[in-house]
């Protein structure tokens, strides 16, 4: 893939990964923003490089996973710089309602485990404002995620601009 064809899978996974920091908006990051960007890679892509139409789904596909990658990877960057700043993030807030959650399965081996790893990213980002295996955990979580809608929302983007282009 040449540097004209990654950009706008780039600039759309930057955008995308910037909304997915705006409170309330970030609810919808997976499902909604992730695949609209994919469809604005694929257009960009079209406007920069005029390429002819159909777009095949191979291509769409593509654009889709870039898009997703570069999503996952700025909002992992954000998310651990925010969270570097304020020693503090969702999951430190949330911590104390999980561990009533997993209690109310008497799973005390799991329990055990699970909170204690839990409660050490959670020291290591109070006191330091980082902690290395939340932010990985994030970024594969992130990446999962991002990749599979970027998916679709490139091919609902090769759907829609072929539709429009047979019309024409």
């Amino acid at each position: 893939m040449n540097r004209n064809k990654l950009l706008p899978s780039l600039v759309c996974g930057f955008g995308a990964a910037v909304l997915t920091t705006v409170p309330g908006v970030k609810n919808f990051a997976c499902c909604l923003i992730v695949p609209v960007a994919a469809v604005i890679s694929i257009s960009l892509d079209h406007k920069i490089n005029r390429s002819e139409f159909p777009i095949k789904a191979k291509q769409a596909i593509l654009f889709g996973i870039m898009t997703g990658v570069f999503a996952a990877l700025f909002s992992t960057f954000f998310d651990a710089l925010t969270t570097y700043l304020v020693h503090s993030n969702d999951f430190i807030e949330a911590l104390p309602q999980t561990e009533d959650f997993i209690k109310q399965y008497k799973l005390d081996y799991l329990l055990n485990q699970t909170m204690t790893i839990f409660n050490q990213m959670a020291s290591d980002i109070r006191a330091n404002g980082f902690s290395a295996f939340y932010s990985f955990g994030i970024l594969m979580s992130n990446l999962f995620v991002d990749i599979i809608f970027g998916m679709i929302g490139g091919l609902a983007g090769m759907s829609f601009f072929n539709k429009r282009t047979t019309k024409i």
